[in-house]
């Protein structure tokens, strides 16, 4: 693929234009890239210290006992949004598994399966939780399976 950048004072927004005779897995994933809409997400470190995390920084966001909780690499923190709210902010690298859980992709370990033809994901952090039926189908395509 050939790829050119035009810098100038000119242009006050990038623009992007892609030249192809048909849309491959390559320029869909350079849509995507393009069209995110991660944003920073603040959640409670403690219950008074507000933080900023990154997109990056999360594992999973799970509801537990009507709280949202985040999962980092070996914190949690609790936020005030709503399990959906943080799904739109966090773009298209997490995926809701269940009714209340979105993982990051980038963070999958393995898979095992679990009860009732449903799996079970573990993530490099080490939590897990089971991908539900209802989000099987999703989960089994973006794995190619």
């Amino acid at each position: 693929m050939k790829v050119s950048i035009d810098i100038s004072s000119k242009y006050k927004e990038p623009y992007a234009v892609i030249y192809t005779d048909k849309v491959t897995d390559e320029i869909q994933r350079m849509l995507d890239t393009f069209h995110t809409n991660e944003t920073p997400i603040t959640a409670l470190k403690n219950e008074e210290d507000l933080i900023i995390l990154q997109p990056m920084e999360i594992y999973m966001v799970r509801i537990e006992d009507g709280d949202t909780i985040i999962y980092g690499n070996n914190q949690k923190y609790r936020s005030r949004k709503r399990l959906y709210e943080i799904g739109q902010q966090l773009g298209k690298q997490f995926m809701q598994i269940s009714k209340s859980t979105l993982i990051n992709l980038s963070y999958m370990d393995s898979i095992e399966p679990g009860f009732s033809g449903t799996l079970l994901l573990h993530l490099k952090n080490g939590c897990k939780d089971y991908v539900s039926r209802t989000y099987l189908p999703e989960f089994k395509r973006y794995l190619g399976l």
